[in-house]
């Protein structure tokens, strides 16, 4: 497995993209279930564990949660592509690429570990 020096602009760019999901996927979950106003269902009761899966009323999103929903969205799209495109990526042959951008995804992780022992 070949070892890699990513340039800190792309490490950065890797590590702000991890964060920002993060709070995406976290402030998805205060959300309601539907973004447009929807009426609440319930299932049929399942055959053997007598489960009934069922939604409530959705209010639909106000226009302050789509406007943080697409700036989320906006910013996620700019970090990944940074990452996706970032000049680095040209300097290794076209079979590491792969391993490479795999490996960059995990060393924040690798990171945080070393600082930590």
């Amino acid at each position: 497995m070949p070892t890699y020096t990513f340039p800190q602009d792309l490490r950065d760019s890797q590590l702000a993209l991890h964060q920002t999901r993060a709070a995406y996927e976290q402030y998805a979950r205060t959300l309601p279930w539907s973004a447009e106003p929807m009426p609440g269902w319930e299932g049929d009761k399942q055959l053997h564990s007598g489960y009934r899966s069922a939604k409530p009323d959705s209010p639909g999103y106000t226009d302050e949660q789509r406007q943080e929903v697409a700036r989320f969205r906006a910013e996620l799209l700019e970090l990944s592509t940074q990452v996706a495109t970032h000049p680095f990526w040209a300097t290794l042959e076209r079979g590491d690429i792969v391993e490479g951008r795999m490996v960059l995804q995990h060393t924040h992780e690798q990171q945080a570990a070393a600082e930590a022992a």
